[in-house]
């Protein structure tokens, strides 16, 4: 495994702690369809919430929420597609970004709501 491997992995998991903390009931962790893997899918308040999450462990020139682009977003739709069929889910959706900075041995996170819109 990577180190950059590894530390998405690690990113993963504070950012489902993350959502715990705010009231987010996790559904399924690393979703995977045909066309992409959803990291997060949570409940929050009736509303079935997508979450990609983006690390990033220096400063670059790119934001990691950038890293999503339009083809990036149109493989998510594609999977969520995929996992609201499957599992026969009526909830509202969206979808949101969550961004780990990792800045020496400390982790900022930036919390993106209905992020497609935003993006």
């Amino acid at each position: 495994m990577t180190e950059s491997y590894e530390f998405g992995k690690i990113a993963e998991k504070i950012a489902v702690e993350f959502l715990v903390k705010k009231g987010y009931f996790i559904l399924k962790t690393n979703y995977r369809s045909k066309n992409a893997e959803l990291d997060i899918i949570a409940l929050y308040a009736a509303v079935l919430v997508i979450v990609e999450v983006k690390a990033r462990s220096q400063d670059v020139f790119q934001q990691p929420q950038e890293a999503v682009d339009y083809k990036k977003r149109q493989r998510i739709l594609s999977a969520a597609h995929d996992f609201v069929l499957s599992y026969n889910r009526q909830e509202e959706v969206r979808f949101d970004i969550i961004t780990v900075l990792k800045k020496h041995s400390e982790y900022t996170i930036q919390h993106i709501e209905d992020a497609f819109g935003v993006v």
